[in-house]
């Protein structure tokens, strides 16, 4: 159940987010085998003047973090990282190098899902420890 967050600058068209946001769920099916219906992401768009950035990127930077339960490999958050990059450099057209992602790995325990319950007592149907 990862929950995404993109920071940007403002004014892209609603294609170009929506390309972004279906990017990285593809990434997050296909590198940490969740669900395609598990879907919770949002774009934060922010002013050209209240976002800094170093002077080697261009104004296409974004940053996507990532709240997950804690638990896969290494391995598997390496692939992320590729799979989000190939993705959201094959539509909408962001290099790699405007891109960065963080992720926030979370223990069960802390996640109230389903009605108020500890995600950690709930039966997930998919397998964390990737």
């Amino acid at each position: 159940m990862p929950v995404v967050r993109v920071d940007m600058i403002e004014g892209r068209p609603l294609q170009y987010k929506k390309a972004i946001l279906d990017g990285i769920h593809q990434a997050l099916c296909d590198s940490l085998l969740i669900p395609d219906d598990d879907r919770f992401q949002r774009i934060i768009e922010i002013p050209r003047e209240d976002f800094e950035y170093p002077p080697n990127r261009s104004e296409q930077v974004i940053m996507i973090e990532i709240k997950l339960f804690a638990g896969r490999t290494g391995d598997t958050k390496r692939k992320l990282y590729r799979h989000i990059i190939d993705n959201l450099a094959r539509d909408p057209g962001i290099d790699g190098m405007d891109i960065m992602i963080i992720l926030y790995e979370i223990p069960m325990i802390n996640w109230g899902i389903r009605g108020g319950q500890a995600a950690s007592d709930v039966e997930m149907g998919f397998k964390v420890v990737i």
